[in-house]
């Protein structure tokens, strides 16, 4: 007997909870939204790319509108936990270039999520999406603050510079050109007085650990 067309989302799959199903459409969200944007992003989409019905999709969301913003969340928590663990027992300098290497290598591995970022700041500019998607950065602002404890021009340094990696990594442009002090010829991180520092504090933290 065939599946109908009201339950697509039990045909040849396996059975998911609503939390599963929850968590696998904010992932196929990110890869739609992060291609076509607010605007250009069918809901139709992102449910066949899930296996189920539109229907079935706005049970677990009210809108595209929360669809789009969960995907924003995602993507922003995703910086916020590579921040995290890269900065585990460091501060300062230490642990920018700490977070600046480790969002360099998550961009590298995970392009879909610079994309969704770039996506996240164009809807921005909607009103009605605006003071979401500013609550998402103000926690990653947040965090690097905290973290880091710079402010003001140093802060502003790391920031900038972050906006940099994401045009390199759009653009597939070198990155020895533009951080001398941290990649090779070839691209590959150089191993700073900085990046020396973190790494000891990992390895003071393993042993502690041990």
């Amino acid at each position: 007997m065939t599946a109908t067309k009201n339950a697509p989302h039990n045909a040849g799959t396996v059975r998911m909870s609503a939390d599963e199903r929850r968590t696998a459409a904010v992932r196929a969200a990110v890869e739609e939204f992060s291609v076509g944007g607010y605007n250009g992003t069918s809901t139709a989409a992102i449910a066949k790319r899930i296996g189920v019905s539109q229907p079935y999709l706005f049970r677990l969301f009210d809108d595209k509108r929360q669809l789009f913003l969960a995907a924003v969340e995602e993507c922003f928590r995703r910086v916020v936990v590579t921040f995290d663990q890269a900065t585990e027992g460091l501060d300062g300098i230490a642990a920018t270039h700490a977070m600046g290497h480790a969002y360099q290598e998550l961009l590298d591995r995970e392009p879909t999520l610079l994309r969704m970022q770039m996506q996240a700041y164009v809807a921005g500019m909607d009103p009605d999406l605006q003071a979401d998607i500013r609550a998402c950065w103000s926690k990653l602002d947040e965090l690097v603050r905290v973290r880091t404890g710079i402010t003001g021009e140093e802060l502003t340094n790391f920031f900038a510079r972050g906006m940099l990696c994401n045009v390199i990594a759009a653009l597939d442009l070198p990155k020895q050109i533009y951080f001398e002090e941290t990649y090779d010829e070839q691209g590959d991180v150089v191993h700073c007085d900085y990046c020396r520092e973190a790494e000891a504090a990992a390895a003071a933290k393993a042993a502690d650990a041990g």
